[in-house]
């Protein structure tokens, strides 16, 4: 339940009235700040689109950078919480996973540089049999496209995701993920190879079979990118009422991560939490626990390579 209230309750049993806790200055700009990242990014990714920048690639690559960097930066001046700092050796962890997402994953929504992948996405969406093609041409109409396409994409993602916390042999590709006992911006991308194949690829392989244009990609992307970063990072971020009803934010996120089953089977909409709102699966807790899965361990990157083919038996002890 939101802390924004109005007016004054009475507490009729002792007759003192009791004075509501109203949204501090504090909690207004922790609010504000992944909606305005995350939507400004957007705009500004769309209108370099439009207007035909010169520099635009130099500028999209920019985008992709920028967030953890600055995230780094500034888990370290407004920490969440202190037993979250990431040591020397989990940074050096997590920018291994930060390079293999780099080289698989980046590619796929901007023309910066080509990989294999990249080349068979593109023959997808060249392929797609719906004969759909979003290819708008002004600021507004990518951003409006982006936002339909991301619903689209979002809702085949949302029963991805959940089917793989559901089933146990989903869920040994998935596991690498929650197999962290932190929480901070460079954690988003640690995921095992074979998650690309399910989960992740959902999303692009949708846009392609949409026909999303380059530039549409490129907005996805940068929505991507830094709702990512900021959904996993260590920072007081706060919940936006109306904005917290279709985009998903770092308290929401950090919940999924618990390692309370309850809020752990929660939230799969990483980017839109809209869908969890509407199949029952949204958990609107402020504050989490431990984080982690199993016994909340921290796992070697051998052992979170070698998750997806673990016996069931050997997964469940972990």
């Amino acid at each position: 339940m939101s802390d924004l209230t109005h007016g004054a309750v009475e507490d009729l049993k002792i007759g003192i009235p009791i004075t509501p806790k109203l949204w501090t200055l504090n909690h207004v700009v922790w609010a504000s700040v992944q909606p305005i990242l995350v939507l400004g990014s957007m705009i500004l990714v769309a209108v370099m689109i439009s207007g035909d920048w010169e520099y635009r690639h130099l500028f999209g690559a920019i985008m992709i950078i920028l967030p953890t960097i600055l995230c780094i930066v500034a888990e370290r001046i407004w920490t969440k919480r202190k037993d979250w700092l990431l040591e020397p050796k989990e940074m050096a962890e997590d920018a291994f996973w930060l390079a293999f997402a780099g080289l698989l994953w980046v590619p796929l929504y901007s023309d910066f540089y080509d990989t294999p992948l990249s080349a068979g996405f593109k023959a997808v969406r060249d392929l797609a049999p719906l004969q759909i093609t979003l290819n708008p041409s002004s600021t507004l109409g990518i951003l409006g496209t982006t936002l339909l396409v991301l619903l689209v994409s979002s809702f085949v993602y949302y029963w991805l995701h959940r089917v793989q916390h559901e089933s146990l042999f989903f869920w040994r590709m998935h596991a690498t993920h929650h197999h962290i006992t932190k929480m901070g911006c460079m954690r988003g991308d640690r995921t095992h190879p074979l998650e690309y194949m399910t989960l992740f690829l959902g999303t692009p392989v949708a846009l392609a079979l949409l026909g999303a244009s380059d530039g549409v990609m490129a907005v996805a992307g940068s929505f991507g990118i830094w709702n990512g970063v900021l959904n996993h990072s260590n920072l007081p971020l706060k919940t936006m009422p109306v904005y917290d009803w279709i985009f998903a934010t770092a308290p929401q996120h950090h919940a999924h991560h618990a390692l309370e089953r309850r809020q752990a089977d929660s939230n799969y909409g990483c980017m839109i939490i809209l869908w969890d709102r509407v199949f029952g699966t949204y958990c609107g807790d402020a504050e989490v626990g431990q984080i982690g899965a199993g016994k909340a361990v921290p796992l070697s990157i051998k052992q979170q390579l070698a998750l997806a083919f673990y016996s069931d038996k050997k997964l469940k002890s972990l």
